[in-house]
């Protein structure tokens, strides 16, 4: 493969755009790499603000010329454009690790229909879009359609077909560290349940909290709790760590990654109580170490998980997925593990050609 300058733009470099963008570097090592981030924080202000942010710190490095233009899908790519017209003569991909069609209601939301428009601009002057899952750019393409129905007039006619047309899957590949145990467990006496997704309310919290509640009754079930913290944590997750510590193996994050493998490789299920996950990477990491996955049916879980996996989705009501879930985890023999099918050997071709 030719070396090529990459220009690479993660406008809001959140833990699982570092994620996948640390791995492309390292796989790809032939190619002169210049990634330029900005923090995951003050996400209003990054959504409408981004090109402002990357000019006032980057502007030297926008001014290079470079093979290639990779940018998130979060980035305002069709305004970046205008104040690097080089940049515009470029081969652009546009990759999405999730849309901005698709999130839970949040009613402090502010400014989401322009967060939405950029969007569509930013798809309508990249080169090709990229979707780690089928759901994700359905549910992107469903929603430009809904949103465009709703507009006097002005758009497009052909505005959601031009999109559909240079719209293809490629998932973000799980890390090769990423690996399962022989384990023979003769004296183990209970099963081991990991949820490690971020601390947040997209995540279902609050179905977590009714999970534990119905676990007091069953010791033999045991929990690791991890993944990402931030300043403010869910009251449902303040409950948990108040009245259910003693059910926890582990609670709270993991900064060790070393660490954060071997919890996943001891433990026998991974759980999701998600209500919004475009590929769910989490969950993978979690199955490719030898976790068996319960997931609700909904999101991208469907397409990824045999449907004995999948309990019945009833977000608006908690209760009633945590029974769903505990009756599962009562009868763990019931499931099997699960293949992953997006590792880098499987992978490394497809990004090879989307490099390129």
């Amino acid at each position: 493969m030719q070396a090529l300058k990459i220009l690479l733009l993660s406008a809001y470099d959140a833990q699982s755009h570092r994620y996948w963008h640390q791995q492309l570097a390292t796989q790809f090592p032939q190619h002169a790499w210049q990634i330029l981030s900005l923090k995951d924080r003050y996400f209003a202000w990054r959504m409408g603000g981004n090109a402002l942010s990357f000019k006032a710190q980057f502007d030297a490095q926008l001014k290079a010329d470079y093979d290639v233009v990779i940018a998130t899908s979060m980035t305002d790519l069709s305004t970046l454009l205008g104040l690097y017209p080089h940049l515009a003569k470029r081969p652009k991909q546009l990759y999405f690790h999730e849309n901005q069609f698709a999130y839970p209601v949040n009613q402090q939301q502010q400014g989401l229909l322009e967060i939405q428009l950029r969007s569509i601009y930013s798809a309508l002057v990249a080169d090709c879009l990229w979707f780690n899952s089928s759901y994700n750019r359905d549910s992107f393409l469903t929603g430009v359609k809904r949103l465009t129905k709703k507009m006097p007039d002005g758009i497009p006619g052909d505005l959601n077909q031009s999109l559909h047309n240079k719209s293809k899957l490629l998932p973000v590949p799980i890390a090769d560290d990423c690996q399962p145990l022989h384990r023979n467990h003769p004296c183990k006496t209970h099963i081991e349940v990991v949820w490690n997704h971020r601390w947040e309310h997209d995540k279902g919290p609050e179905t977590l909290l009714e999970v534990l509640r119905l676990c007091m009754a069953h010791p033999e079930i045991k929990f690791h709790i991890i993944g990402q913290q931030f300043r403010l944590t869910p009251p449902a997750m303040q409950q948990i760590i108040a009245q259910h510590a003693s059910q926890c193996l582990t609670l709270g994050y993991i900064e060790s990654r070393t660490q954060y493998i071997q919890t996943l490789q001891q433990a026998d299920v991974v759980l999701s109580t998600a209500h919004h996950d475009f590929q769910g990477i989490a969950m993978l990491e979690a199955v490719a170490c030898g976790c068996i996955p319960i997931a609700p049916q909904r999101l991208v879980y469907p397409a990824l998980y045999p449907r004995n996996h999948l309990y019945p989705s009833t977000p608006e009501n908690p209760q009633q997925e945590a029974q769903a879930i505990v009756a599962i985890l009562q009868q763990p023999e019931k499931l099997n593990p699960v293949a992953i099918n997006c590792s880098w050997p499987q992978l490394q071709s497809r990004y090879a050609d989307f490099l390129q």
